[in-house]
């Protein structure tokens, strides 16, 4: 298995992951043209002939028999060309001694802190391939590519993880605020963030600060939260230190990860080392190792172990990354500490 960088090749491929995929990839729309348009940036900013504003990076995941099976990406810095709208969790608190009351009601407020930050995005595996260390590699191999090219990355990093729906697609959060503003089904309006409208949806939202105990309790329990296909995402970037800080999607109330790139596991632990061929023996761990590529990046997720100043791995390692011994390579250890538990959707950060 290798992560490395997508191109116009693979478009019938991702096509057809992202008609498998459904309404849940909204950055990967079943749209041939869309997809194309896509590649053709993804393939500019691989090469760095694309400012940051625009900058779009996608990785595949390939077979062992070449076969693209899996996704994952980030826009470099969201929000630069059109508002990237949040709603953030906030606090609002009346009181009167005269008459006894003390009330703090949890209040959402449609912001865009966010922008700016680079986005990660479009990460997807189907079920028949979520075991053994696929998931961590398509997932961290985005931080780990960041490393190498950092000056091309924002300093704070943000995630939005998908929000709780039912099986037929039915958002609670959508039903009880979206749905209000706009004549259509949830399905409907997340295709349409995908195509590049969620700026538009966004500006019909109403951008007063709206009251959560205005919500039906379905929507409020559903504030903060992930769909159950996004609770591996979420265990592995909370390895990687990513917590959630109190901001959510303005469609279906899921949580928006965040931390500083600097302050991220894979990014601040890895380690430029030269590349050696040999046995990795018994005090191998599992490592993620990329060839320092960009356009022609390569990551891959294999057991080796540090030696003064060396990576020693497997003479199949060496291959797939392209590599000769002597090269030198980025690498972090795979797996990361074990990330904090959630907050309470109501729950402010202190």
């Amino acid at each position: 298995m290798l992560v490395r960088a997508a191109g116009s090749r693979d478009l019938q491929a991702l096509l057809e992951m992202a008609s498998a995929a459904g309404s849940g990839l909204t950055t990967l729309p079943a749209s041939e043209e869309r997809l194309a348009r896509r590649l053709q940036v993804v393939e500019q900013s691989f090469r760095g002939g694309m400012p940051m504003a625009d900058a779009d990076y996608l990785f595949v995941l390939e077979s062992e028999a070449g076969k693209v099976i899996g996704t994952s990406g980030m826009v470099a810095a969201a929000g630069l060309r059109e508002p990237w709208y949040s709603y953030r969790m906030g606090l609002t608190v009346t009181a009167s001694r005269e008459l006894n009351v003390y009330r703090q009601q949890p209040t959402l407020f449609l912001v865009n802190d966010l922008t700016g930050a680079t986005a990660l995005c479009s990460l997807y595996l189907p079920p028949e391939h979520r075991q053994g260390l696929k998931g961590r590699l398509l997932s961290k191999a985005r931080f780990l590519f960041m490393a190498e090219y950092a000056q091309d990355f924002a300093a704070r990093v943000i995630a939005e993880m998908r929000g709780r729906s039912d099986v037929q697609g039915r958002s609670p959060f959508w039903d009880s605020l979206g749905r209000h503003f706009f004549k259509m089904e949830f399905a409907r309006a997340d295709y349409l963030t995908g195509i590049g409208s969620k700026a538009f949806i966004a500006e019909m939202m109403p951008k007063f600060p709206l009251y959560a105990c205005f919500l039906s309790d379905e929507a409020r329990a559903a504030i903060g939260q992930v769909h159950p296909d996004s609770e591996p995402g979420l265990s592995m970037l909370r390895e990687e230190g990513m917590s959630y800080q109190g901001y959510i999607d303005i469609f279906d109330g899921g949580a928006t990860l965040e931390a500083p790139l600097a302050q991220v596991r894979a990014v601040s632990d890895s380690q430029i080392l030269l590349l050696a061929v040999g046995t990795p023996g018994d005090e191998a761990s599992s490592y993620l190792i990329h060839n320092r590529g960009r356009h022609n990046c390569r990551i891959v997720a294999a057991s080796a172990r540090v030696a003064a100043g060396t990576l020693v791995v497997a003479p199949d390692t060496a291959e797939r990354l392209g590599l000769r011994a002597g090269t030198p390579v980025r690498a972090v250890s795979l797996v990361g500490r074990q990330g904090d538990s959630m907050l309470d959707p109501y729950q402010l950060p202190g």
